[in-house]
């Protein structure tokens, strides 16, 4: 990686063949940390991944009170190796500050937790997330019993006082703008005193699997909730208040993240295989073997984990990504690569993530000859033979990864601060050349191989 802010992204002189390990996912690691801390016991948390997002999280809660002990590897007896975080649910008290970064977790599972503890806990984070939306967290919160001082603006930052409990009911919030409204009440739901009644109104919640993931993670932990996929009533989640188990668990490779691997092995009709992909997850990335099959390519699972080959061929695509937004980028950066038109549909809601999404990936693949409109609900991309240059990343994570996807055919192609990726991948670009080098370390650097 150069030192300076472009980062150029290696291309490929011949399909890619490697096997990878995707470092855990963020989403998983972020809720086990929540529902630890709020345990009546210890906990494990073997091969989480240490980010900037979990990292944040893992911060708070130590300064909430949280015990959290680094594990090293030799002492894990983990399944396939890697370290563990040890949690003490040792109290959780102010006042204290909470740097929330710009991850969206960190932002909306925690006042929630404070609301629990004992004093004021105010929050803040990046210049982004103040522009983020809260609003449904803090609103629904209030309802149950909080008070939380944020001077009217429905965003960070702001101050939760805790008071060592809180009531908890039933409260209708709009989590239309992002599902982490639902999964922040459930999570720390079986500690209120009378546990939590979630009504969604308003636009369909996007992102569900990640609710989903929330519900299967507090049953894990001994809770019980009752939620619309079990044929309860549409849009409604319950959690009975309770004590929660301290379990011992192996994190998932993050499927989000294998995104630009796996689209590796389509563009340049190659094959990747990614260890440890669950066969039964409620992850949203798993929704890649589907779409990128559709887009051409084919997927197995082998003893090694899940094998993608791509065909040769890149077919373009008309699919509703509500459900599964976050793989926008890098689905889009396929798209522009395949050999008819795409209709990515159903993520307006993106435009209020790490950054405006739809724009910023409509803006960035134009300049570099692209034909990707926005829509109302999301982006039209007809593809047209692209050419190099510089790829900004807005501070956004799946940006980058989409850019160097590109890269991978296009030659020229330069990424913005590619150490946003930091914030859910670590090492990237050394992880990026491994691949290119069948998985190995690598050493002399990929022969251009451009796209007409």
């Amino acid at each position: 990686m150069r030192d300076d802010l472009h980062w150029p992204a290696p291309t490929a002189s011949l399909p890619v063949d490697a096997t990878v390990t995707v470092p855990g996912s963020k989403s998983v690691t972020n809720r086990a940390l929540v529902l630890a801390a709020l345990a009546a016991e210890p906990a494990y948390i073997r091969r989480p991944l240490r980010s900037r997002d979990t990292l944040l999280m893992a911060g708070a809660l130590r300064s909430l009170g949280v015990t959290i002990e680094d594990i090293p590897n030799s002492a894990t007896n983990t399944p396939g190796g890697g370290d563990a975080w040890r949690v003490l649910p040792t109290g959780l008290h102010g006042p204290t500050r909470v740097d929330v970064g710009n991850a969206g977790t960190v932002m909306r599972f925690l006042p929630p937790v404070a609301a629990l503890a004992d004093g004021p806990v105010f929050f803040d984070g990046d210049p982004r997330s103040h522009e983020r939306p809260l609003g449904g967290v803090i609103s629904g919160l209030r309802a149950l019993g909080a008070r939380i001082d944020d001077e009217g603006r429905g965003a960070l930052p702001l101050t939760v006082h805790g008071t060592g409990a809180l009531d908890g009911g039933t409260v209708t919030v709009d989590a239309s703008s992002s599902s982490q409204f639902v999964s922040a009440l459930l999570l720390s739901g079986p500690r209120f005193n009378q546990g939590v009644e979630v009504r969604h109104v308003g636009a369909p919640v996007p992102s569900l699997p990640h609710i989903r993931m929330t519900v299967d993670m507090l049953r894990l932990a001994g809770a019980q909730v009752d939620a619309p996929e079990d044929g309860g009533e549409p849009d409604v989640w319950r959690v009975t208040p309770g004590a929660l188990l301290g379990r011992d668990m192996v994190v998932e490779p993050d499927l989000s993240n294998a995104a630009p691997f796996l689209a590796a092995a389509l563009v340049t009709a190659g094959t990747v295989t990614v260890r440890d992909w669950p066969t039964r997850t409620t992850q949203p990335g798993d929704e890649l073997r589907p779409i990128f099959t559709a887009m051409g390519g084919s997927c197995a699972f082998t003893p090694d984990g899940l094998r993608f080959t791509g065909s040769g061929k890149v077919r373009g695509i008309d699919a509703d990504l509500h459900e599964v937004g976050e793989l926008t980028p890098v689905i889009a950066a396929v798209a522009a690569l395949a050999d008819g038109p795409s209709t990515l549909r159903g993520i307006a809601h993106l435009r209020m993530h790490e950054t405006d999404r739809l724009a910023a990936i409509a803006k960035e693949l134009n300049e570099l000859g692209g034909d990707v409109r926005e829509t109302e609900d999301g982006l039209e991309i007809r593809p047209r033979p692209l050419h190099g240059g510089v790829f900004h990343t807005y501070e956004d994570h799946r940006l980058a990864t989409a850019a160097a996807v590109l890269g991978l055919v296009v030659p020229g192609v330069e990424v913005e601060n590619v150490a946003t990726t930091a914030k859910t991948l670590p090492d990237f670009p050394e992880l990026w050349q491994e691949l290119l080098s069948g998985g190995r370390p690598s050493g002399a650097e990929s022969v251009p191989a451009g796209r007409a």
